[in-house]
């Protein structure tokens, strides 16, 4: 059985450029304060992969990591190295802006901006081309269906976004982040803020995106990682609260027969 110090080890053994992400010895330190330390993970595509473990683990600090969003928060600071499909995103010739727009993310809380629906969705596709109007009426189209939200809003795209429900708001917030094509998309609790009807309709949505990219997702809830996921990543922190990777596997594994004693506790809800 291995440590808690121990890094853990991928689940097979496949070339870098075949995994979506692929974090290697990954340290990340605010200031002068590590909060990470030996994270290894690989990150399967068009897989779920669930973040899971107690709070102050550093789940929300790593996935910001993996397409350096972390770095508009002040001294973050990242060592070690995360690839995308083979390419490390920390290499000093990556475009942010193309990164971001390849890795999205969706956060905890619903941040739609204070405009239209429709301007909301049109946004990052505005930032990155000028398309005609009619592209880009269909961009919103699309991007508000694969966000199971169109047939509610459809009516009403020239609507304040903060005019919708939380749940609409947070499904708006998927769509604006699809509408740019994404290839991986990071979700940063999203539904903790929701009620069980809006939960359960983000978590439906979440399956049916994974036929078109892939989904990193950080969780508190246990039934939902279980629930939504192919893959399972425990963390937890050490005697210096230092969060590290436990254990990584299949989610039927994690949740079935986990390796780890730690791992098991926490699923079991004996500690955290």
């Amino acid at each position: 059985m291995p440590s808690p110090n121990s890094p853990t080890p991928s689940l097979v053994t496949s070339p870098e450029s075949d995994l979506a992400l692929c974090a290697r010895s990954v340290d990340v330190y605010y200031g002068n304060r590590q909060v990470l330390e030996e994270v290894s993970l690989d990150v399967y595509p068009g897989q779920v992969t669930a973040i899971i473990g107690p709070s102050g683990c550093g789940k929300s600090t790593f996935i910001k990591a993996l397409n350096r969003i972390g770095e508009l928060e002040s001294n973050m600071r990242v060592k070690g190295e995360i690839q995308f499909f083979g390419q490390n995103i920390y290499s000093q010739r990556v475009n942010l802006n193309q990164l971001r727009r390849q890795i999205g993310m969706v956060f905890q809380k619903p941040n739609p901006f204070p405009t239209s629906i429709y301007d909301n969705v049109a946004y990052g596709v505005r930032v990155f081309s000028r398309p005609s109007r009619a592209v880009l009426d269909d961009v919103v189209e699309s991007a508000l269906s694969d966000a199971a939200l169109w047939n509610e809003v459809k009516d009403s795209l020239k609507k304040s976004a903060l005019s919708l429900s939380g749940g609409q708001q947070q499904r708006l917030c998927i769509a604006r982040a699809l509408a740019v094509k994404p290839r991986v998309l990071l979700m940063d609790e999203p539904c903790s803020a929701l009620d069980p009807i809006a939960t359960l309709k983000i978590e439906e949505l979440i399956r049916s995106l994974q036929q078109e990219l892939t989904i990193v997702i950080v969780t508190h809830n246990m039934q939902q990682a279980a629930r939504i996921s192919d893959y399972t990543a425990f963390f937890s922190t050490d005697e210096s609260q230092v969060g590290r990777l436990i254990e990584l596997g299949s989610t039927a594994k994690i949740f079935g027969s986990a390796t780890h004693s730690r791992t098991r506790d926490y699923i079991e809800g004996r500690f955290g």
